[in-house]
């Protein structure tokens, strides 16, 4: 659902996420949110009262649902493209949230000096997934750079994520299938065990598109898969699970 607000700026649009109230800035001509960055702020466990970092925030979608979820007591937002932070802080603003949440225009490498090492109780990222040199992203505008390894790679979200984190605290990532075995090797190569993995997949016929991958600093081995996390059912209605995700139901 579109609406005006003198939040917005030409070219943008201001979203209803029909949830908890909140609404979001989008600019339609660059890049908006996916279904990828609402399934990682479903799967991200908080604690009550705790600090949330999310790398890799673009427009502030993921802080704003997990601040609406009424969990955490204070979310960090790391963006490194000026216009796009600029954007989320907007979004921030027209929601009334500045003293709750703060979004960093920031090279998420240099977040632990900047924020501070052992800050965050949970880490988020929602990382670029065309990989750094197999990728041809054309032109360094805000969509190639969201979408693919230019200014970051995974080993740098990943290493960032870590030294963000206390002990015992929790890293949740989505990414794609075909780049699983290198999240998780990187996650033990920084002491973040994998501990829940999820699958997504469009249909129960269909192979998986995404994963979610939750690990915890320091923790023992022992992994858990869930169950896939089915988007559509066979006739291609949305599933039941999706709606309460969306919060549709």
């Amino acid at each position: 659902m579109e609406t005006e607000n003198p939040f917005a700026r030409a070219g943008e649009r201001l979203d209803d996420l029909q949830f908890a109230g909140l609404r979001i800035l989008q600019r339609p001509g660059e890049f908006c949110f996916g279904t990828d960055a609402v399934l990682l702020s479903d799967f991200a466990q908080v604690r009550p009262g705790g600090t949330v970092v999310d790398l890799c925030c673009g427009g502030g979608i993921v802080p704003l649902l997990l601040w609406g979820r009424g969990r955490a007591k204070r979310i960090l937002g790391v963006e490194i493209q000026p216009a796009v932070a600029e954007m989320a802080r907007r979004s921030v603003a027209l929601n009334g949230l500045t003293e709750q949440i703060e979004i960093f225009e920031l090279d998420l490498k240099n977040a632990p000096s900047r924020l501070g090492k052992g800050v965050a109780d949970t880490v988020t990222c929602n990382p670029p997934y065309g990989k750094a040199g197999y990728s041809l992203p054309g032109e360094n505008s805000a969509r190639s750079i969201a979408r693919h390894e230019i200014l970051c790679t995974l080993a740098d979200c990943v290493a960032s994520a870590a030294a963000l984190l206390r002990e015992g605290g929790r890293a949740a990532f989505v990414h794609r299938c075909e780049r699983v075995a290198e999240l998780l090797s990187l996650m033990e190569a920084h002491r973040l065990t994998p501990k829940r993995l999820r699958a997504v997949q469009p249909r129960s016929d269909a192979a998986p598109i995404l994963f979610l991958a939750e690990g915890v600093k320091g923790a023992k081995p022992g992994v858990q898969w869930l169950a896939p996390l089915l988007l559509r059912e066979e006739n291609g209605t949305e599933t039941e699970e999706l709606l309460r995700i969306y919060h549709k139901l």
